[in-house]
């Protein structure tokens, strides 16, 4: 598992030089191979993988906004 935290670590370390900039491109490629994939679901299957896709979403995205909400009512130092 050397190798696990090697690449951990190294995603860390980009992550901290990375801009939100990077992060969107990252998303949009995630997005894109996520489509990809779902035309590759077979029709029966569609509204099964549906439902988990959107459990996946809810589960990530109330944590992210969680933590994001702060960063939105804080008042703006001048």
């Amino acid at each position: 598992m050397n190798w696990l935290r090697w690449l951990l670590d190294r995603a860390d370390e980009y992550a901290a030089e990375s801009t939100w900039r990077d992060f969107a491109l990252v998303k949009i490629c995630l997005c894109a191979v996520g489509i990809l994939l779902g035309l590759l679901v077979p029709s029966r299957h569609k509204p099964k993988v549906a439902i988990l896709a959107g459990i996946a979403f809810v589960a990530t995205y109330i944590p992210l906004m969680a933590d994001f909400l702060p960063y939105l009512l804080e008042p703006k130092e001048e």
